[in-house]
């Protein structure tokens, strides 16, 4: 579980990307850019990860972060698509706020250690203002360790961001 209130959790920027994830709260924010608060605390004390279009990330450019390795060998996290282990998912858990007339896409994938990406989830646009939870569930063979990465992509309005917290994966990964 990240909730990001002291670092990033062993979640690691991508080092091919455009640009990063930053960590910050709300009452560091500017105006009009982000979640009045943070999901965990509900306060703007709260730390969370974000990013926004601006002069200097244009629209198209991209921000990855990727989570610790998940290991397939633990037994308990042996899934195949779609199937039900000992009565539960395997699971990510998060969520993310969205908001602004010129948003950029979210997209989440999963990415075994031979560098094949899946896409789970792929959302674009203005989605609210106000924190959204999903749940994506986690499958594959069971034979290749794996990461999830979540990948932000700018916009075109410069007020515009993409905020992610309390990023959980069930207990059986």
């Amino acid at each position: 579980h990240c909730n990001f209130e002291f670092d990033l959790c062993g979640w690691k920027q991508d080092e091919n990307d455009d640009f990063d994830w930053h960590l910050r709260t709300s009452s560091t924010a500017k105006l009009d850019t982000g979640p009045a608060t943070d999901h965990t605390l509900q306060e703007p004390s709260g730390h969370y990860i974000f990013i926004k279009s601006s002069f200097f990330h244009p629209p198209g450019q991209k921000a990855r972060i990727s989570s610790p390795v998940l290991s397939r060998r633990n037994k308990n996290c042996k899934v195949c698509e779609g199937v039900v282990v000992a009565g539960t998912k395997n699971l990510i858990i998060f969520y993310y706020h969205m908001y602004g007339a010129h948003i950029g896409s979210l997209i989440i994938y999963q990415r075994t250690t031979w560098k094949n990406e899946k896409i789970l989830l792929n959302l674009t646009g203005n989605q609210g203002n106000f924190w959204q939870r999903k749940a994506l569930t986690l499958s594959g063979d069971g034979n290749e360790d794996f990461q999830v990465v979540f990948e932000g992509i700018a916009g075109k309005g410069p007020k515009d961001g993409i905020a992610l917290d309390d990023l959980t994966f069930s207990r059986e990964c």
